[in-house]
């Protein structure tokens, strides 16, 4: 038992030293993957058998009972253009995991390791037009770990609710007019699905894919800012120690924040109040993250 608290007590501290512990796999091209250990709930061996969904994404494989709970199984592959696990005849694996307060099952050809690595040796790709790629890390061995952008795969193959249902609609249309919004997130899906939000909301906003470039920003444009909307996991700099950047700092210490991620888990709220922040909001949805805007931009 005091084993499994030291580790739960270190993993909960990587959330204070801008540190993200990864499972390392691979994929049909054999190239080391990672994910975030906060999102996976558990690795099973995949079955020769998952019942098909009709009218699905190609990448999605079927359903599969998980605890009670139907999940739709992803080859993650597939997804991403390599050619797909065969399943049927060979040895694969699914990575059950949460997002976007939904679990969702990804098919992958083998899990390899687990690693911890500083956001800091995590790499934004430049010059590299791939949308599914976020980040590249490095393993011990210096192979390369490709880093996927989970919310544009999972808003590709199943959908992601982009739009505020007319109840939310009427309550905040236009309630952000004469207001302006920095965003922070390295993922394009994520800062389009916002701006949309935004968008309906009127504010003007600027977007920015890094910590360190929201900071840059901030050092010129603090007097128009009236919110931050920040990512956790992000390249260079996560949200946690990001927001705790600006609490420690005497102009932006009153700075409303709201940090957004798809690592959903409730443990997520508490640990984004001890950074600093005013709000922890899960993506994706529309009208939550609508709702906590307008109840800070309003108070």
């Amino acid at each position: 038992m005091a084993s499994s608290l030291d580790e739960a007590l270190q993993r909960s501290n990587l959330s204070q030293s801008n540190q993200m512990e990864m499972l390392t796999f691979r994929l049909t091209d054999d190239q080391l993957y990672g994910i975030n250990v906060f999102k996976i709930i558990e690795i099973i061996e995949c079955p020769r058998r998952v019942d098909r969904m009709p009218n699905s994404h190609p990448a999605v494989k079927g359903a599969l009972d998980f605890r009670g709970n139907a999940l739709a199984v992803i080859d993650l592959s597939e997804a991403v253009g390599l050619p797909t696990k065969d399943f049927h005849h060979e040895l694969a694996y699914i990575i059950i995991c949460e997002y976007n307060r939904s679990l969702t099952a990804f098919i992958v050809q083998a899990p390899d390791t687990l690693l911890t690595r500083s956001w800091q040796d995590i790499h934004k790709p430049e010059g590299v037009n791939a949308l599914s790629l976020v980040a590249i890390a490095y393993a011990d061995s210096g192979e390369a770990i490709m880093l996927l952008d989970i919310e544009t795969i999972l808003a590709q193959v199943v959908g992601i609710e982009r739009d505020l249902s007319s109840v939310a609609m009427t309550e905040v249309e236009g309630k952000g007019r004469g207001r302006h919004v920095l965003v922070v997130d390295d993922s394009r899906t994520a800062i389009m699905l916002m701006q949309s939000v935004l968008d309906k909301m009127g504010f003007t906003y600027t977007a920015m894919m890094s910590a360190d470039k929201a900071l840059e920003y901030l050092e010129k444009e603090y007097d128009r800012v009236d919110l931050v909307i920040s990512d956790i996991e992000m390249p260079g700099m996560d949200g946690f120690t990001f927001t705790r950047t600006l609490r420690e700092h005497g102009n932006y210490k009153d700075l409303k924040v709201i940090l957004h991620s798809s690592m959903s888990n409730p443990s997520n709220q508490l640990k984004a109040e001890q950074a600093g922040a005013n709000k922890f909001v899960a993506k994706f949805d529309p009208d939550s993250l609508s709702k906590e805007i307008f109840s800070l931009v309003e108070a």
